[in-house]
């Protein structure tokens, strides 16, 4: 019997992005848990679902998604950053994964494979 998928959060403010990162992750073989467009959405998903893993757009509507990384270190789950400002526009105190927008299918997979490194 095969392994279920993994599970991932995907938490984007631009639809057409999100929807984009969507079908790059079910291309990957993840099973999609979202997308959250909004900080307060993504809050509940990352609070409320089981899931293995997920990728966080640092701006969402002008709020930082600081809070849902937070909640997500608490919990133990790996995540990464997804940002149009490169490194340099991640004020995270921890280290942590962050790939520039826009990104390829093949940069997203490297950087989940990293973060699910055992």
């Amino acid at each position: 019997m095969a392994d279920p998928p993994l599970r991932i959060l995907l938490v984007e403010d631009e639809p057409v992005i999100a929807f984009a990162l969507e079908d790059m992750v079910l291309e990957l073989g993840f099973e999609v848990v979202g997308p959250a467009f909004r900080l307060a959405e993504a809050l509940d998903l990352a609070g409320s679902e089981q899931f293995d893993v997920a990728v966080l757009d640092v701006n969402l509507n002008e709020q930082r998604s600081y809070p849902v990384a937070d909640l997500l270190r608490d919990r133990g789950i790996p995540f990464l950053f997804a940002t149009g400002y490169a490194e340099g526009g991640v004020d995270w105190t921890e280290e942590t994964i962050v790939i520039a927008k826009p990104y390829s299918r093949s940069q997203l997979s490297r950087a989940l494979d990293q973060l699910l490194q055992p």
